[in-house]
């Protein structure tokens, strides 16, 4: 089953010799790819991070106090505004009450201090005045005359003292009821007012206060989102700042990668890359990009966020990998890696194709193949191995573009060594 072919030299054919067709029939087929060299390669790094919230918050009130009513439980979906657990807030309620009081009554009071005294308190005040007059000139005229009997003998000095002492009284009665007839006819002071106008305005302050305190009784989700703990039951005392749900936000999910410092610099704010989460492929753009680089990882943390369609689809806590292409400026060939063979000093070798002067001229085409190939000396190059990703892997070395490279079947090979190729 072997054909042979003839030649044909001036118009005759002639068969080739027996050692030529034994030759020929034992030539190795080999695949060989032609080198194409470039001036750079690109390397496909991963770098691994986490799917993280874009808020969470540990929810708590800011004052102690009994909780009486916890109204979400983990895996409970809640919206912002809505309220999640409240506190006992009857003694505040009891102490706004006592402050509207007094408040009422200040008001009370500077509304009368505003009107001014009454006519009939004024009235009053002069008919006081007017008596004290009276009395005191009635007193004068007593001492004047208990005088006189004491000149004669008639009475004791006690006695004269007692009329003058009384005469005195009655002028100090009389000045207090008159300064306070002036007050009256001059009405209310402006310092008065604005004392009276501070008290009503403390006791306002006081019950806003109160009231804000009574408020924030409420536990209030700040944002909407999935509530992920539930650390507090009812009836326990709680202490201000004391954390009763964990909230977590789904709506707005973002990825979290720590990346090398010189990664990180070529990295443009709002550029889209591919995160793989689970089994799925994301596009998620680069929104922040954390100044300081973590003293652990002497990484600098990068923040992506997912598109909103897909936010989903993922859950904080889940491992995510980004994969950025990066380019090398470096002249080489990208090769099979099945083409290389391991070689001396860290090197590598492969077998390139070369015309080969004393090969057969005539061709042989066995019964298993479809078509017939040239045939070739194999010679052995050094080569250098810049960057591998499995199947291929990119060169440099003793090789020049266009060369032809064997792609397979090199364990079968040694420097030398006559082989046929078909270029496809």
């Amino acid at each position: 089953g072997i054909a042979i072919a003839w030649t044909r030299k001036q118009g005759v054919w002639i068969a080739p010799s027996a050692t030529a067709v034994a030759t020929q029939t034992n030539v190795l087929s080999v695949d060989a790819v032609r080198l194409e060299q470039t001036d750079a390669f690109t390397i496909a790094r991963h770098y691994s991070g986490e799917v993280v919230a874009g808020r969470t918050s540990e929810l708590g009130f800011d004052q102690s106090g009994e909780l009486v009513w916890v109204g979400a439980d983990r895996g409970d979906r809640v919206e912002i505004g809505q309220v999640l657990a409240r506190l006992d807030i009857r003694q505040l309620q009891a102490q706004r009450s006592q402050l509207v009081a007094q408040r009422d009554q200040s008001q009370a009071l500077l509304r009368e201090l505003e009107v001014g005294p009454r006519q009939e308190d004024i009235d009053a005040a002069r008919s006081r005045v007017q008596d004290l007059e009276n009395q005191l000139q009635l007193s004068r005229i007593q001492e004047t005359r208990r005088e006189y009997l004491y000149e004669e003998g008639a009475i004791s000095q006690e006695q004269l003292d007692e009329a003058s002492f009384g005469a005195e009284a009655l002028e100090d009665r009389m000045a207090s009821a008159q300064s306070q007839l002036d007050e009256l006819l001059a009405g209310t002071r402006i310092e008065q007012l604005d004392a009276q106008r501070s008290v009503v305005r403390q006791l306002t302050a006081r019950i806003a206060d109160i009231d804000i305190a009574i408020e924030k009784g409420n536990l209030i989700a700040p944002f909407s989102g999935v509530i992920s703990e539930r650390r507090m039951d009812e009836g326990t005392v709680v202490d201000g700042g004391q954390s009763v749900l964990r909230l977590v936000e789904d709506a707005q999910t973002e990825v979290e990668i720590g990346v090398p410092v010189e990664v990180a610099t070529e990295l443009e704010l709002g550029s889209e890359h591919s995160i793989q989460i689970g089994n799925r492929t994301y596009r998620a753009a680069a929104t922040a990009i954390v100044p300081e680089v973590d003293e652990v990882t002497r990484t600098r943390q990068v923040v992506f966020t997912v598109e909103p369609a897909n936010q989903l689809d993922i859950s904080p806590g889940q491992i995510a990998e980004l994969t950025i292409a990066q380019a090398t400026p470096e002249s080489g060939y990208w090769v099979p890696t099945a083409a290389l063979v391991p070689s001396d000093r860290g090197l590598w070798a492969c077998y390139v194709l070369v015309e080969d002067d004393s090969s057969l001229e005539a061709s042989v085409e066995a019964s298993d193949l479809n078509s017939s190939g040239s045939t070739y000396r194999v010679e052995r190059r050094e080569v250098e191995v810049l960057h591998t990703d499995g199947t291929q892997s990119f060169i440099r070395g003793t090789v020049e573009s266009g060369d032809r490279m064997v792609s397979s079947g090199t364990q079968r090979l040694v420097p030398g060594q006559q082989v046929r190729w078909a270029e496809s």
